[in-house]
């Protein structure tokens, strides 16, 4: 297969990543409008989103092996699902239950589109080009946030939900058609898929992965948990609703610039442990500096440092984790750590709530997940040659 052939595959499946993140975030930055044009609530509204945490969490690890035993056939049921979804909520822009179900589908989705991440890598590329792959692919699940993040509130403005949803489903669905002509496209690498007879099993005793997954859980549940209460946190230091939007969508971007450009680096050079210390060492120093100091520049700094770094450790955690479980076992490592990443998200998010009222509280909590996190990340061998590959 042609150089040019299977970066057109990266492109297709990187699309519908981002499209998987678009249409959960669809209605989380105009939740007070969408509950207007729904009839509903907001909090009925906040479950439009919530709902995909909870589906993850349960799919991940069935997806996962499904992927390592049918990997094209997985993959094509989930970015059906997401077709399926885009239309759904169209059918009735204006009716909460056609949205649930529209989220529903996608939710569905979601496991199987983001647990094949580390496949098209290893099936389409050669080893020399899989950090990098990885790392695309991770970037489009930020991309997916930001676009969400910027382009909901103006599309309503300019169309109301109509508009927002007919927008938002262009680049599924044509991701969709993408990625399934693309899957027509035979892996030139080797596919040992379905050879392990262990099942899920493995997980239970290996160490590394525990590590790893502590590790996603607290740096992916500090992001997620940051996201969710940022406006109400800065609001209590006089930061405006609009501000806190844009201070977001910078440590998002960071987080696309760091996820893209980090992670080729890190694996070349073989540092994979460093950049896990140095990134939960930056989030605890810009948790800090938030607390200290309020102005816009100060803030905005420290949040796209955070981002660049923090972020980046997502595709680093599953190339090595790639690495680790070998193909056969591939997709099941991926759902694992990623359900522990969502399970962090749940857990921190519904910690903060309860802090909400108090404007350091939740600061002081997101610092001290960081500091558990260091000694996980110390743990970590400080080279792929100290790790010990799995085999079936």
């Amino acid at each position: 297969m042609g150089a040019l052939n299977r970066w057109l595959i990266l492109a297709g499946y990187a699309l519908v990543t981002a499209s998987t993140q678009l249409l959960w975030i669809t209605y989380a930055p105009i939740a007070n409008e969408s509950a207007a044009a729904l009839h509903t609530s907001v909090a009925n509204v906040g479950w439009l989103s919530a709902i995909f945490q909870l589906i993850y969490i349960l799919l991940a690890l069935p997806t996962g092996r499904w992927l390592d035993q049918r990997f094209a056939a997985a993959l094509r049921f989930g970015a059906v699902m997401l077709g399926v979804g885009a239309l759904l909520r169209l059918v009735g822009p204006h009716s909460f239950g056609w949205q649930l179900a529209g989220q529903i589908a996608v939710a569905v989705s979601q496991p199987l589109v983001l647990n094949a991440l580390t496949g098209i890598g290893t099936r389409y590329f050669p080893a020399s080009e899989r950090p990098t792959a990885i790392a695309i692919g991770s970037a489009s699940i930020f991309l997916g946030i930001l676009l969400a993040t910027f382009s909901g509130p103006a599309l309503y403005q300019t169309g109301g939900m109509v508009l927002v949803l007919g927008i938002q489903a262009i680049p599924a669905l044509f991701g969709v058609v993408w990625l399934l002509l693309a899957l027509r496209t035979p892996a030139p690498y080797a596919d040992l898929a379905g050879n392990d007879p262990q099942g899920l099993r493995w997980l239970l005793r290996d160490r590394f992965m525990w590590r790893l997954g502590g590790l996603l859980f607290l740096g992916f549940g500090i992001f997620i948990a940051l996201s969710t209460w940022m406006e109400a946190v800065l609001g209590y230091f006089g930061v405006s609703s609009l501000a806190s939007g844009n201070l977001l969508g910078a440590m998002v971007f960071a987080g696309i610039l760091g996820s893209a450009l980090l992670p080729p680096l890190v694996a070349g050079h073989d540092r994979r442990r460093s950049l896990m210390v140095l990134a939960l060492l930056l989030s605890g120093a810009a948790l800090a500096a938030i607390a200290w100091r309020h102005g816009l520049p100060w803030l905005a700094s420290w949040l796209f440092l955070a981002g660049f770094f923090l972020l980046s450790t997502l595709p680093v955690v599953l190339e090595w984790a790639e690495q680790h479980a070998g193909v056969s076992r591939q997709g099941s490592a991926v759902g694992f750590l990623m359900l522990l990443g969502n399970a962090g998200g749940l857990v921190l998010v519904l910690v903060l709530q309860g802090l909400i009222g108090e404007p350091y509280k939740p600061l002081l909590v997101l610092g001290v997940a960081t500091l558990i996190g260091l000694p996980l990340a110390l743990g970590l061998p400080a080279r792929l040659s100290n790790t010990s590959p799995l085999t079936p």
